[in-house]
């Protein structure tokens, strides 16, 4: 993984996808929300043989397709799709069901491994609303590294 050091801050900049590929989703969330990033030294949670040199480093493309609907959400019908980049989101998505799946997104674009998947590349998630439930399947499609 690379990681440099700014010495006069005492602060470093490690690459996210190395990041996320070794760290747990639960694990990230905890520290995102402790302050544990604002000086978090990339080095130590990661072996030093993972060093990336001169790779341009692509996040994946991340599709949330709707494949069921049940009660009144007045958001969203089977078919919709919203698509996931590194520079935002395309579409329209309920706040609720985005919330949701966010952190599987991310996962997703940065190389992450769901080991309980028959497809490593296909996952679903439903909405929290348990009386209008909306279900979306989320699919990759991997980056072009060349």
């Amino acid at each position: 993984m690379a990681s440099t050091r700014n010495k006069k801050s005492q602060t470093y900049k490690t690459d996210r996808r190395e990041f996320c590929k070794k760290v747990p989703c639960v694990a990230m969330g905890i520290m995102a929300t402790s302050g544990v990033f604002a000086n978090f030294p990339g080095d130590l949670a990661l072996p030093k043989n993972s060093i990336l040199k001169n790779e341009q480093i692509m996040a994946n493309i991340v599709t949330a397709k709707v494949i069921s609907k049940k009660g009144s959400c007045g958001r969203h019908k089977v078919g919709d799709e919203i698509i996931f980049t590194e520079d935002g989101v395309q579409g329209k998505i309920c706040i609720h069901a985005l919330y949701s799946f966010l952190p599987k997104v991310f996962a997703m674009m940065f190389d992450s491994q769901f080991p309980w998947l028959e497809d490593p590349d296909v996952s679903t998630s439903a909405c929290p609303d348990a009386y209008n439930p909306v279900v979306f399947e989320i699919s990759r499609k991997k980056a072009n590294t060349s």
